[in-house]
């Protein structure tokens, strides 16, 4: 019969093997399952970028579609990014409809500012070699074309775009679970031509909305001030949901997200840039929004066949406004009333005063 001493000792070395293959096992499992998640992560993100038949610029003519990679962006510069929303109801395949929604996201990495523009669709602008359109044409003759001139009407460099239509925003809005939402009034819309699927039939009033709601929220235009407000709402509710993508419970169903989105949108943003926006997004704040043009700026057009547009007064003033929005200062946060002072005494009342 071995000594009992050896005996503890072995036991000792037996439960010490099975601790660490137990850690052993835990952390390949841990490992395993981040390995999966990045890598899902990282397909998802590639596949946005469509390319062949599955390139909504496949028909476009090559001189317009030709892809120009956007120039190396090194993290330290601003980055300004074009987002295209398109109706694609009734589009016949191999077409490109207009935009619906024209903005322009401008992140700023030194300052850890982002800043939106929303430009509206009837502005009447030139679009390099296809002659004075409206700015929601542009898209029609490819990306490159349609960040050329939103960029010329900013005065600042578009590096790259995201495209998408309304059924991509809508399944974003319901892969991030919804967003709470004050819904400001009543908003009520019918037409026969879209069918009763695209009715709007919103009650004023703090409500969640699903992906269906949210889009008759960002598309109702129809009251008196008409594309002027909708471009408003549209800023102010991208950026509920933009909050909503990454709050912590949806970091953690990122996957899941992007395998929602990714079939119904096309962009030209490498994945390497990003995983640096996404992170330059998450450590940033919204430094200001503004529709382009700028309501002082407006004025009414007529082109030659008789349509009303929206032009602008001076093109150098709008060039001003942006890079006035740009680079303003963050505004004075008003002092907060002092919270330790005791009922009834004075704010400028001195340390032993009577």
């Amino acid at each position: 019969m071995p000594p009992r001493k050896n005996r503890h000792a072995k036991a000792g070395k037996s439960k010490k093997k099975t601790l660490l293959w137990t850690l052993a096992i835990i952390l390949l499992l841990i490992i395993g399952g981040l390995v999966y998640y990045f890598t899902s992560i990282y397909n998802q993100l590639d596949n946005m970028h469509k390319t062949g038949e599955d390139s909504p610029w496949a028909n476009v003519p090559t001189a317009s579609a030709e892809a120009v990679p956007p120039p190396q962006w090194e993290g330290t510069e601003p980055v300004n990014i074009l987002l295209m929303g398109v109706d694609a109801r009734g589009v016949k395949k191999g077409e490109v409809p207009r935009s619906d929604t024209m903005l322009v996201a401008s992140l700023d990495p030194v300052k850890k500012k982002f800043y939106v523009f929303s430009i509206l669709r009837d502005t009447f602008v030139p679009i390099p070699d296809h002659g004075s359109q409206r700015i929601n044409a542009a898209i029609t003759y490819g990306p490159n074309t349609a960040m050329q001139t939103v960029s010329d009407l900013l005065g600042i460099p578009i590096q790259y775009y995201v495209y998408t239509d309304f059924q991509g925003f809508m399944k974003l809005v319901d892969a991030v679970g919804g967003v709470d939402y004050e819904v400001e009034k009543d908003m009520r819309y019918t037409t026969k031509a879209d069918g009763p699927e695209f009715d709007i039939n919103l009650k004023k009033g703090f409500q969640h909305l699903d992906g269906k709601m949210a889009l008759q929220y960002v598309r109702f235009r129809h009251d008196a001030t008409s594309d002027f407000t909708r471009t408003e709402r549209q800023r102010g509710f991208l950026k509920a949901v933009a909050d909503k993508v990454i709050s912590t419970t949806s970091i953690v169903k990122l996957p899941t997200i992007l395998s929602e989105v990714t079939p119904y949108i096309d962009t030209n943003i490498v994945v390497s840039d990003m995983l640096k926006l996404g992170a330059l997004g998450y450590d940033s704040s919204m430094g200001g929004s503004a529709q382009i043009p700028p309501m002082h700026l407006i004025r009414e057009k007529t082109t030659k066949d008789g349509s009303q547009v929206i032009g602008f007064s001076s093109e150098r003033d709008l060039k001003a406004f942006v890079q006035d929005t740009l680079t303003a200062p963050d505004p004075t946060p008003t002092p907060a009333p002092d919270a330790e002072a005791s009922p009834g005494s004075s704010p400028s009342a001195t340390p032993g005063s009577k």
